[in-house]
């Protein structure tokens, strides 16, 4: 089995698709009690840009470039785009027609900085950091004060 430094879960959520929106990332140093959560809130946003942004943020938050990480997402979305190639070319053609590209080229950014393996898990089956991610998620997107998601409330002509 691959020794990795840090593992990283991660969720989305949305209430509508799209809707009010968050995000909850936890993060634990292999070996260590150390853990860390972080989670924030969108007035509006799509589950897939949430689970994406999970994802990156978790990536973002690693300190040392060439960190060995595991990340386990209930997310097909991101991680059948990542394990099966897809991202990458969608990147060759600049993302065209693609949703969400703003999102994974900031991905693609943080990724290669780091040695990522991904690991997919069945959402809502009992996992527990995936289920305390999901509540994370869920209560980021029903806080008083959500963020707003420029690129895609620009991007979906909704931006108030």
């Amino acid at each position: 089995m691959k020794s990795y430094e840090v593992h990283i879960y991660t969720d989305g959520a949305s209430k509508g698709n799209p809707g009010p929106a968050g995000y909850g990332v936890i993060m634990e140093m292999v070996g260590t009690p150390y853990k860390k959560e972080f989670y924030e809130g969108f007035r509006l946003s799509t589950n897939n840009r949430m689970e994406l942004l999970a994802v990156i943020v978790g990536l973002e938050k690693l300190k040392k470039q060439g960190t060995a990480v595991l990340i386990t997402s209930d997310s097909k979305y991101v991680i059948d785009s990542v394990l099966k190639g897809w991202v990458f070319g969608w990147e060759k053609k600049n993302f065209a027609g693609k949703k969400n590209p703003d999102l994974w080229m900031r991905f693609l950014k943080i990724y290669r900085k780091h040695q990522v393996d991904f690991r997919w898990i069945k959402g809502h089956s009992s996992h527990p950091q995936n289920e305390r991610c999901d509540a994370l998620a869920v209560m980021a997107s029903q806080q008083e004060k959500l963020s707003v998601d420029f690129f895609y409330e620009k991007e979906e002509g909704q931006l108030l």
